[in-house]
């Protein structure tokens, strides 16, 4: 009786020290891949301040809207948008079906691998080129096209998928929010059709929650079924001042928090903390020439010139990629298709 007296009381104790250290057990970071400079302080204190309860800060669940950009902000854009990489490809892929297109431009340099000749025609080829490779399927039919592409289409620099060129830091900032109550959005100049198909398994954002540019589309009957088609003519350009626009209409309330990488999300991010109460922009700058790119005000792609002058006098957190990511992108082991 007294070994077993004893035997419970050392257990009891035992049992006790187990349950101290888990209560006392140092929390996990949220944040790994960000060092613990001015930009992560600013993000988690303003995180901190809108979700405590009984304080002037506080943002009730259903208004805490936080909007990202994707290309550049979520994701790499150097050297090209990677739905225009996609849109190369597929004017490849469907050159035979146009011979036309070998006198025509902006396709005859591209099909002859002068990607420049066929960019010289800025917005304007950029537009045909969209149109002729994104128009007259079914919107069905194209996020099969886009799964299909992502599923072997490799970054040119890193041989990476590109869905695994996506940010890491980024990655583990979108799962912090929506830990403490914010919905996540995307908000990009790129194809809204073509990111629906990926950014769920990618991002953990639905489809719903994704606004982009739009091409016009037609509902009709195909061998008696409905399907929804996709024109050649543009619906809507979401970006610069059409991103507040593209939020209104799709989202419907005027977000607390917004993250964007160029002078294309200037007044999303001015619209988006002009409003009351507790409100934070922050500007991903690609200045990591090692890891990533450097490029900003006279780039090309991603051009960051007015919003790196005024994002100081605004308030907007400015994030050094070279300085704040411990990491840029997941690891190789974690990378998986979308398909």
């Amino acid at each position: 009786m007294t070994s077993r007296r004893v035997f419970l009381g050392a257990s009891a104790a035992v049992f006790a020290l187990l349950a101290g250290c888990a209560t006392h057990a140092p929390p996990t970071d949220p944040l790994p891949s960000w060092n613990d400079g001015a930009a992560r302080q600013s993000i988690v204190a303003f995180v901190g301040k809108v979700t405590r309860e009984g304080t002037a800060g506080y943002v009730p669940p259903a208004e805490r809207i936080a909007v990202f950009d994707n290309d550049g902000t979520l994701w790499s854009e150097q050297p090209v948008y990677v739905q225009l990489a996609f849109a190369l490809d597929r004017v490849k892929a469907l050159a035979p079906q146009h011979p036309e297109w070998q006198a025509q431009e902006p396709f005859a340099s591209l099909l002859k691998g002068d990607l420049g000749g066929a960019l010289a025609g800025g917005e304007q080829a950029i537009a045909q080129i969209i149109m002729a490779t994104h128009a007259g399927t079914t919107t069905e039919e194209f996020a099969t096209i886009v799964k299909d592409w992502l599923a072997t289409a490799r970054h040119p620099a890193t041989g990476r998928p590109y869905t695994g060129m996506v940010y890491q830091p980024m990655l583990e900032l979108l799962g912090y929010l929506r830990a403490n109550g914010f919905k996540t959005f995307i908000v990009s100049g790129g194809g809204i059709e073509f990111m629906r198909p990926w950014t769920e398994q990618v991002y953990g954002i639905p489809p719903e929650q994704v606004v982009g540019s739009s091409v016009k589309t037609k509902y009709e009957l195909r061998a008696g079924r409905p399907v929804l088609v996709r024109l050649p003519e543009l619906n809507f350009i979401d970006d610069q001042a059409g991103k507040p626009v593209g939020i209104q209409q799709h989202i419907g309330r005027r977000p607390i928090l917004a993250f964007g990488n160029s002078d294309g999300d200037f007044e999303m991010l001015e619209w988006a903390t002009t409003g009351d109460g507790p409100r934070l922009g922050v500007i991903v700058h690609h200045d990591d020439a090692a890891r990533e790119y450097v490029y900003d005000r006279k780039s090309h792609i991603g051009r960051l010139d007015r919003g790196l002058d005024e994002a100081g006098p605004r308030g907007w957190v400015l994030v050094s990629m070279k300085d704040d990511w411990r990491a840029i992108y997941p690891p190789a082991t974690t990378l998986h298709a979308t398909h």
